[in-house]
């Protein structure tokens, strides 16, 4: 390391980027169509910053024109917006941390929030003691969470949903269904096209050789209006509870057991509890984490989830949800603010190469009407969209010009992180930028991150924390066996604030956007994320309006300007929070001719937002955090409104609604299914209660209007119409690495089938001879991630790496408790200490036994533990078939002694 000044950094950067950019930049492609994109660099956003940071990081990469963008929602809830999205209408937690308290039943699948979440866990020790509530816990492992459960079992990691559609068979079998919920509130009364087919695991429309579905049959039957035909008998053997009772039909007790390991006897026991939540006085909550998301098929096991609380009834009610755990202190406001490779704030898509005016892009990605009075609306698109570019590229963006629709980069693939690193690793790639990320140590497969990593020109890092990515050249012996001889990467090391450093605001896991202040300033040389920001873009903007180059108008007409900022180089978070909020650029009239907003006013609701260019607005569900009453995500009342709702502590969005779809607490007369949960009440005029009404407020009960008004049917989606990449509805797939070689499904196709193999990953996969034991990864309470072990508090609580595995296990392989023990892939090895324990369990699956192997994921060659090795060293680059998040709970390895090495 060579120590530089700040102005050197600055400029050497901002030289590299731009050097790169002119020599790179793709403004048409091929077939002539603009696309004015940039590959040859990327940008990795923290989701521990700000959402302040946050939207700096959006303009800045796509005022560049990149492409590669992400931020960690790609490694880890990425396939929470990817199910959850097309099964309710919005992809995030449906209730709050608080609301859990509310529940009959708690079931945690996929995470261990009493060691993951330990201060949100404490709403469910409230529902268990004084709720009476039942804890239920299915996991690999007798974690934390199952310590304090009512009823645990084990199952195999990777096979979640052929549980979760075992469990649907046997709700529809016993009818423990909530009939007139899933009759009013659900498509389950829908009828599916006529071609829709399912056999042998593969849907209808598939393409061996593209492995892509044409989903054209995935969607419904329509009379001569083009309108969905709805049979609410729901008997038409086309309807989708008829097909869904088709399609589950295989996953027996038996069947579940053989894929899962789960004996029969616990999987009726869980059945009957959740049975029992049918009944419209009992809710039952679910809690999930990254070990449903870390799966090839992890969009669909939670679309299992949300599918079984659509039949019992309990989306929309105090208590119910499928809630979404989320990691990073602001991973769900980075996923709300589109950092990701393909999306733009507010949960809508960055434009594609076959989307050339902004009149086609709106005309394909508004939906259309499926139901006669729906609310749909998302028919609003072109109010946020166009809000957004006026945001975007303010004066510049005009209707003669489709409001600069040209300068947005248009896509012709995803360059996810997946797909940008192997073109990295292909060469194709000569700089990145990491800021707060630390991709060496959170990438699956390691040794091909490093790889990678080392053929970039220039890579810069921005943190407070000197990360194992940053120093990915140093040889540190058999943790990172690299030949610094032989790496050219110019490196950059930045030193940033921490989030107790900064004003700003983050987005919890129940989407409340809550203001903090810093606590004091960085500490030496160390700068803001926006200050360290902004001086690269002023300089960048420097060299363009001096110099030209390419494309020069995308960078200098992005809003970074002292129009914008009173200080460009250093913008202040207050300024960044009015922006996304949103304000008038003109005045603004009803369409009575009512004044209703004047020139300059920030915005009270995304209701005001117009498509004709007088409002901006940076990002349209965050619309009414900041109005002219001032800060609304400062607000400090915790007074409870009831049911545990404090809608004057902080702001949430949408509109500071607290429980989403709560107009599904009631009938379609207004009636609350539980008259104890009654959240919202009409009074003649409007819908008012304990919380902000998920539904035009005027609507009266009786109306046909559905509570999903995110979808164009209005009705939450059993059969999700399109809006999968590997089918409407959920089907076990084996992971890509299995134990067992047939799907006992389906022989003939194992795996799933659109799961995607980069070729330079497919040869680095193992087979079950090799490697017969499966693995999975986990988080522990005293390390966050690679981040706290440079706590030396910390590192004193968990100073070296271990790995658990069963008792039976360690009795075969003669390993005892202490021993080092070397643990192999295809794609690399670690070694670490043995924990022959009891929380380790022994399946039968499929007729053999199967062993699995928990993997901590907190070590590394940098912080205040012992050196260790990344456990992301052995996972595999493959990722869910919707969102291409990796998948890290399900691979195989093998597990030895270290000779000469034992307790």
């Amino acid at each position: 390391w060579v120590k530089i000044s700040w102005e050197e950094a600055t400029k050497r950067i901002a030289r590299l980027l731009k050097d790169d950019r002119d020599a790179n930049f793709i403004e048409r492609n091929e077939q002539g169509q603009v696309v004015n994109r940039w590959l040859t660099t990327g940008f990795l956003a923290s989701s521990a910053a700000s959402n302040e940071t946050g939207t700096l990081d959006f303009k800045f990469a796509r005022a560049l024109g990149i492409l590669g963008l992400d931020c960690q929602a790609r490694l880890c809830h990425a396939p929470t917006v990817a199910a959850l999205a097309p099964s309710f209408g919005r992809g995030a937690m449906t209730n709050h941390w608080v609301d859990i308290k509310n529940a009959n039943v708690v079931i945690v699948m996929g995470g261990n929030p009493a060691e993951a979440h330990p201060v949100g866990f404490k709403w469910v020790v409230e529902a268990k003691t004084k709720n009476n509530a039942k804890v239920i816990v299915v996991d690999p492992r007798f974690n934390r969470t199952a310590a304090v459960a009512d009823i645990f079992s084990p199952i195999r990691a990777g096979s979640d949903t052929a549980f979760l559609m075992g469990m649907v068979r046997w709700l529809l079998e016993n009818d423990k269904i909530q009939h007139e919920y899933v009759r009013s509130y659900t498509n389950g009364s829908l009828i599916v096209r006529e071609d829709f087919d399912f056999n042998e695991g593969i849907f209808s429309g598939f393409d061996p050789k593209t492995k892509v579905y044409d989903k054209s049959s995935w969607t419904y039957e329509v009379n001569e209006n083009g309108e969905a035909i709805r049979d609410l008998s729901m008997t038409h053997p086309r309807c989708v509870l008829q097909l869904l009772k088709k399609h589950v039909d295989r996953y027996t007790p038996e069947m579940v057991e053989t894929i899962t390991g789960v004996k029969q006897e616990a999987f009726l026991e869980i059945a009957e509890v959740i049975g029992s939540c049918a009944a419209k006085n009992k809710t039952l909550t679910w809690l999930y984490a990254l070990g449903w998301t870390h799966h090839t098929g992890g969009a669909q096991i939670i679309r299992g989830a949300a599918m079984i609380q659509l039949l019992l009834g309990n989306i929309g009610m105090p208590g119910g949800g499928v809630n979404a755990l989320r990691g990073h202190s602001n991973i769900q406001g980075y996923t709300d603010l589109g950092l990701l490779s393909l999306r733009v704030p507010g949960y809508m898509n960055l434009p594609s190469d076959s989307q050339q005016t902004l009149a086609q892009y709106l005309e394909q990605t508004t939906p259309k009407d499926v139901l006669p009075g729906q609310v749909n609306y998302w028919k609003n698109t072109p109010k946020f969209f166009i809000s957004l570019l006026k945001n975007l590229y303010g004066k510049h963006a005009t209707k003669a010009n489709d409001f600069a629709f040209d300068l947005l980069p248009k896509w012709d693939r995803s360059y996810d992180m997946l797909a940008y690193f192997d073109m990295m690793y292909e060469g194709k790639v000569n700089g990145y930028f990491c800021q707060g990320f630390n991709p060496l140590a959170a990438m699956p497969d390691k040794n091909k991150t490093s790889k990678s990593l080392s053929k970039l020109k220039f890579l810069v890092i921005v943190d407070p924390l000197v990360t194992e990515t940053s120093n990915f050249w140093r040889n540190e012996g058999s943790f990172n066996d690299v030949k610094t001889e032989e790496i050219m990467t110019e490196v950059f090391r930045l030193p940033s604030n921490c989030f107790a450093e900064e004003d700003g605001a983050i987005v919890n896991s129940g989407r409340w956007l809550q203001w903090h202040y810093g606590a004091q300033q960085p500490p030496g040389e160390a700068r803001h994320d926006p200050q360290i920001l902004g001086n690269i873009m002023m300089e960048l903007r420097r060299l363009y309006e001096e110099e030209g180059g390419a494309c020069p108008e995308q960078v200098l007409h992005m809003t970074w300007d002292k129009d914008t900022y009173s200080d460009p180089s250093f913008p202040h978070p207050e300024e960044v929070a009015k922006e996304y909020n949103g304000y008038a650029l003109e005045d603004v009239y009803d369409d009575n001719g009512t004044q209703i907003l004047r020139k300059g006013q920030l915005l009270d609701s995304f209701e005001q937002l117009r498509d004709d260019g007088t409002t901006q607005s940076f990002c349209w569900v965050f619309t009414g955090c900041w109005t002219e009453k001032g800060n609304q995500m400062a607000n400090r009342d915790n007074t409870d409104a009831g049911l545990g709702n404090t809608p004057g502590w902080a702001w949430a969005w949408p509109a500071n609604r607290r429980i989403l779809y709560n107009r599904a607490s009631m009938d379609e007369m207004g009636k609350p299914w539980d008259p104890e949960r009654t959240l919202l009440s009409w009074n003649g005029r409007r819908w008012t209660g304990a919380d902000i009404p998920d539904f035009p407020a005027t609507i009266p009960p009786g109306s046909n209007a559905a509570p999903f008004i995110m979808l164009p049917e209005g009705l939450g989606r059993l059969f999700s119409a399109q809006g999968m990449n590997d089918g409407p509805f959920p089907e076990h797939y084996e992971p890509v690495e299995s134990p067992i070689s047939k799907n006992p499904l389906h022989e003939e196709v194992t795996h799933n089938p659109t799961a995607r193999i980069l070729q330079n990953d497919a040869e680095r996969m193992g087979n079950r001879n090799e490697y017969p034991y499966v693995a999975t990864t986990y988080s522990i309470t005293e390390l966050f991630r690679h981040w706290t072990k440079h706590s030396e508090i910390n590192a004193l609580m968990q100073p070296e790496q271990f790995i658990e595995i069963s008792e039976k296990l360690a009795a075969e392989k003669g390993i005892a408790h202490g021993d080092t023990v070397k643990v192999t892939t295809k794609r690399g090895y670690i070694t670490a200490k043995a924990v022959v324990t009891k929380r380790m369990y022994t399946l039968n699956v499929a007729g053999q036994e199967v062993e699995q192997i928990g993997i901590p994921c907190h070590w590394g060659f940098e912080g205040a533990t012992r050196k260790g090795y990344l456990a992301n060293t052995l996972a595999p680059g493959v990722g869910d078939a919707n969102s291409q998040t990796p998948e890290f709970k399900a691979f195989l390895v093998n597990i030895e002694r270290m000779k000469g090495l034992t307790a």
